[in-house]
C-alpha cells in the first residue's frame, strides 16, 4: 500500500491520522477501510479515523471524523486537539491561531501554554434537568446537551462503581434520543477535583476519555452549580481535560484544551482493507 499515517492520542482517545493532501484517501474513508484500520490486534487500533486537509475557502484546514465502527460523526473534541497538534507539525497552520471546518461547524483554534485548545460548538440546548429517561439506583441526576454531538451526562457518587458499559448502553440507545447519545458518568474525586468515564456511540464502548463529552459534562456541572466557569475533568487515562466557560444568556461559549500528542508515524503495508 506504501500509505502514509500518523497514531496520536488525547487523553487516551486514540485515532488513526491520514493526510488529506495525498491521492486516493476516498478508499480509506469506506466503512469496511476504517474498521479494519482501527481494528485492535489486526489493524493499526484506533478508538476513529481522521483526514486532515486544506479547509479551502471555509477554513485554514478540515478534518473529516469517523468513529471506529465505519459511521460519520459530527465532530471528536479529542479528535480536534490532535488535528491542531498535527496540523501545526505538517506545517499546515500557525500555531498562534487558526480555524477548523467540522461537521458541526467551523471553530477557532491555537496553541496555548504547549497544548491545543479550541473552542468548541456553542451549546444552546443544555437541559440540566433531563427527562428523557428516570435515574436509577444510586445516580443522583440526568442532564443532556449537545456539543457537535449529543451527550447524556449522568452524575453518580462513584464513577468508579457506575455500570458504564451495562447503563451506558441503555441510555445510548434511549427513545428520546432518536439518534443516540454519548453517556457520560461524573463523581467527585477524593481531591476534590472530577472524574469522568464515557461509553461513546460509534465505537459501542468506554474510550479513556471524550473531549466533547467533558465539555456537556462541565456545561452541567456549572449549570447545577456544582462547579465554576473553570472545570478540570481526571479521564479514565487519567490525564486531564480542561474546559473553559462563557455564557451568554442560555447560550453557553466553551473552549477545550488538553493533549494531542502523536505517539508514532507508519506506512500501511498490508493491511486487508
Amino acid at each position: 500500500m506504501g500509505r502514509r499515517f500518523y497514531k496520536m492520542t488525547g487523553s487516551g482517545n486514540d485515532f488513526v491520522f491520514l493526510d488529506g493532501r495525498e491521492p486516493g484517501t476516498a478508499a480509506f474513508e469506506r466503512a469496511g477501510a476504517i474498521q479494519a484500520l482501527c481494528a485492535r490486534g489486526t489493524g493499526i487500533g484506533a478508538d476513529g479515523l481522521v483526514v486532515l486537509e486544506p479547509g479551502g475557502d471555509e477554513a485554514d484546514i478540515r478534518m473529516r471524523y469517523y468513529n471506529s465502527d465505519g459511521s460519520r460523526a459530527e465532530m471528536c473534541g479529542n479528535a480536534t486537539l490532535c488535528s491542531s497538534n498535527l496540523a501545526v507539525r505538517l506545517g499546515m497552520v500557525e500555531p498562534s491561531g487558526f480555524t477548523i471546518a467540522t461537521d458541526s461547524g467551523v471553530l477557532s483554534a491555537r496553541i496555548r501554554d504547549g497544548l491545543p485548545e479550541f473552542d468548541a460548538p456553542l451549546v444552546s440546548d443544555a437541559a440540566p434537568a433531563w427527562a428523557g429517561e428516570p435515574t436509577q439506583g444510586d445516580e443522583i441526576r440526568l442532564g443532556y446537551a449537545t456539543v457537535g454531538n449529543p451527550h447524556v451526562v449522568v452524575r453518580v457518587p462513584d464513577v468508579e462503581r457506575a455500570d458504564v458499559a451495562g447503563r451506558g448502553r441503555t441510555l445510548r440507545h434511549a427513545p428520546a434520543l432518536p439518534r443516540g447519545a454519548n453517556v457520560n458518568f461524573v463523581s467527585r474525586a477524593q481531591d476534590g477535583g472530577w472524574r469522568i468515564r464515557t461509553f461513546e456511540r460509534g465505537v459501542e464502548g468506554e474510550t479513556l476519555a471524550c473531549g466533547t463529552g467533558s465539555v456537556a459534562t462541565a456545561v452541567m456541572l456549572a449549570s447545577w452549580g456544582e462547579d465554576s466557569d473553570d472545570v478540570a475533568l481526571q479521564t479514565r487515562s487519567g490525564r486531564m481535560l480542561r474546559i473553559r466557560l462563557r455564557r451568554d444568556g442560555e447560550t453557553w461559549i466553551p473552549s477545550l484544551s488538553g493533549e494531542g500528542r502523536l505517539v508514532f508515524e507508519g506506512e500501511l503495508r498490508e493491511l486487508d482493507l
